[in-house]
């Protein structure tokens, strides 16, 4: 694979040159040393009324150039320290970035490439802001479900009702009230968190729970629900034996190694771990850090919420309504 390569002032007479002798992208690019991409990107942004001339190419190129330092010249310490804050609190970029264009007017609008910029020269510099990122800087990677580990379930669950007859409005996410169930298992099984998020809003609920045994699980569950219950319409969870008692809500079973089938479930968790990862032993973390951990991720706003907070929009169902896709 070919690294990055900036094209300079030759680079671009030789497109030119190439470009008049009817070459192709690729066959260019093998000439000037790129990838096919770079000379087709080069050819649509630089061509001016459907001719490719290097010098007038040169010259855009390098007004962008110097446009963008102008943009990364607003960086400044007000807007560094603002950025930092969140960073800390486990915003990613997208989210600082979000917030500041549509949530708040007093700083400028700064773009999330900017955020990772800055995040990449700190830690060059030996900075940790990017062990607040939500991988800590690693590259993340999908590896398949259950790696191939047989099924160990205990067995059906009695009066299971399958997902597919599920109602159709749960889909929608279009209300407050349809929740998606499942555990966060500590470090050799010590201990699980339960994690309950709304599909509409994103609000999450967590318990923790030292021993991992159905009755635990299940009181866990009313327990973090009760005061919400007429909040609570449907639940989605997974096939596991700990989930044989819950709440008197219309409750639907993902089928085996679904997990697709509960995604927001799945992502929520992605984010606990976070805080929690897989090294955690429960039993050595007190109910205190969960709240914690779960207020924060209340209260970060979520793009898929127009940038408003879980919090915000659970405590205003009405809110829904009003949420405008961010893209």
């Amino acid at each position: 694979m070919k690294r990055y390569k900036r094209l300079e002032e030759a680079d671009r007479v030789s497109i030119q040159v190439l470009t008049k002798r009817g070459y192709s992208d690729a066959e260019i690019a093998r000439e000037v040393g790129v990838h096919r991409c770079s000379v087709g990107r080069e050819r649509k942004r630089n061509t001016v009324d459907g001719k490719y001339y290097y010098h007038l190419a040169q010259g855009l190129a390098d007004k962008r150039r110097r446009a963008k330092r102008r943009r990364q010249s607003k960086l400044t310490p007000e807007i560094i320290a603002f950025v930092e804050e969140k960073l800390r609190l486990g915003w990613s970029p997208q989210q600082i970035s979000g917030w500041m264009k549509y949530r708040q007017s007093k700083l400028p609008t700064i773009g999330y490439e900017r955020i990772y910029y800055h995040v990449w020269q700190d830690r060059f510099r030996g900075g940790s802001l990017y062990r607040h990122l939500r991988h800590g800087g690693r590259r993340y990677r999908r590896y398949g479900s259950r790696f191939g580990i047989p099924d160990r379930r205990k067995g059906p669950i009695p009066g299971r009702v399958d997902i597919d007859q599920r109602p159709a409005i749960v889909e929608q996410k279009s209300r407050v009230g349809d929740w998606e169930l499942d555990t966060i298992v500590g470090s050799q099984h010590r201990g699980v968190l339960v994690s309950m998020v709304d599909r509409g809003s994103k609000f999450l609920r967590l318990a923790l729970v030292q021993e991992p045994k159905s009755a635990s699980v299940a009181e866990a569950i009313e327990t973090s629900l009760y005061n919400d219950k007429k909040k609570v319409l449907t639940i989605t969870m997974d096939n596991g034996w700990e989930f044989g008692k819950t709440l008197k809500a219309d409750t639907f079973f993902a089928k085996p190694y679904h997990s697709w089938e509960r995604g927001l479930n799945e992502h929520t968790n992605g984010l606990v771990r976070q805080y929690f990862p897989k090294s955690t032993d429960f039993t050595t973390v007190s109910a205190q850090d969960v709240r914690d951990v779960q207020d924060r991720l209340n209260n970060r706003p979520r793009a898929v919420l127009g940038f408003r907070t879980p919090m915000e929009v659970f405590s205003r169902p009405s809110s829904l309504r009003k949420v405008a896709l961010v893209s």
